[in-house]
């Protein structure tokens, strides 16, 4: 994907100052609420899976649990990835509506490619808090989403945003089944199964997997999906630059293939970390022959599934 986004730098402004006065910036501000009202269609009452996935940035579910949801959608279950923030300040030469315009646009077809659903809510990058408001645009989504399992990152985490993310989630696991906490969308009437993804942080304390899953029937599919994030991958996001953009279209093929790899050794690394998972669920022959998983962690809060509940709600495993 080519971005036609122009650059604008503007020192000194605020970045509400700038979104004011950069090229497309009203249209920037404006892109949420129409693409959310697309995606908050209720999926039909069909007995399948309803699963909604949280992440802080538009990449960041799909990075973390692309594999798992296609997994899912594969068999007709009901996937959504939600990115809380816009995504507006993730990027080394752009910023603002026109960047997070493009960042929706590369979610969009990264859903396309998984066969997940996907919103991005209309907060700016960095700039997310925990406050009542947030915790309620959480708990509406998954009510709304009627959801079975809600995933979300651990609330310690580098980047406040992916905290944040990890505390709203949190807050909402009680709330979904409360009355009165947003009656305008009616409550659970079962607590969902809240899981955390999984990261490399070790304190306060380190992440513990409940159950791991072998990608590798989808992990093309995955890094299809990555590919097509090029402000994120191809580029660099907020911390490239440069000289990451190849010159020449041989640059590209070459760039392009040790983005794909990277995330390659990614999964497969955390296949090899979390082996005995696999092999706890898949056995000990199937187990040791997955070479690509992604990995989930239970959390203390929402409904506590049995081993037999967890094979149902992940029905690809084994």
């Amino acid at each position: 994907m080519t971005s036609t986004s122009p650059t604008v730098t503007l020192p000194g402004r605020s970045r509400r100052e700038f979104l004011a006065l950069a090229p497309q910036a009203a249209a920037g501000l404006a892109f949420a609420p129409a693409f959310a009202a697309d995606e908050r269609k209720i999926p039909p009452a069909d007995g399948k899976l309803r699963i909604i996935c949280f992440g802080a940035h538009p990449d960041d579910c799909e990075l973390q649990a692309g594999g798992t949801g296609a997994l899912w959608a594969s068999l007709g279950h009901h996937v959504k990835f939600v990115s809380v923030t816009n995504g507006d300040i993730g990027h080394w030469r752009e910023a603002g509506g026109p960047l997070a315009l493009r960042r929706m646009r590369e979610v969009q077809e990264a859903s396309r490619i998984l066969g997940t659903h996907v919103e991005v809510l209309d907060i700016h990058d960095g700039e997310l808090e925990p406050n009542l408001e947030n915790r309620r645009k959480i708990t509406r989504l998954i009510r709304e989403w009627r959801a079975d399992l809600v995933f979300a990152p651990r609330p310690n985490d580098y980047h406040p945003d992916h905290r944040y993310t990890g505390i709203l989630v949190q807050d909402a696991s009680y709330m979904v089944a409360v009355p009165f906490i947003t009656p305008d969308v009616p409550p659970l009437k079962s607590n969902p199964v809240f899981l955390y993804y999984t990261d490399r942080f070790q304190k306060p304390n380190p992440s513990a997997p409940d159950i791991a899953i072998n990608i590798d029937p989808v992990m093309e599919r995955k890094l299809d999906a990555l590919a097509v994030m090029e402000s994120q991958f191809l580029e660099g996001g907020a911390l490239g630059h440069a000289g990451l953009l190849p010159k020449t279209p041989e640059d590209r093929v070459k760039r392009v293939a040790a983005v794909r790899a990277a995330h390659a050794g990614r999964n497969l690394s955390l296949a090899n970390r979390y082996r005995p998972k696999l092999v706890e669920w898949y056995g000990a022959d199937a187990g040791a022959k997955v070479k690509h998983a992604e990995a989930f962690e239970l959390t203390e809060y929402g409904r506590q599934p049995d081993k037999a509940e967890f094979k149902r709600l992940f029905p690809f495993v084994g």
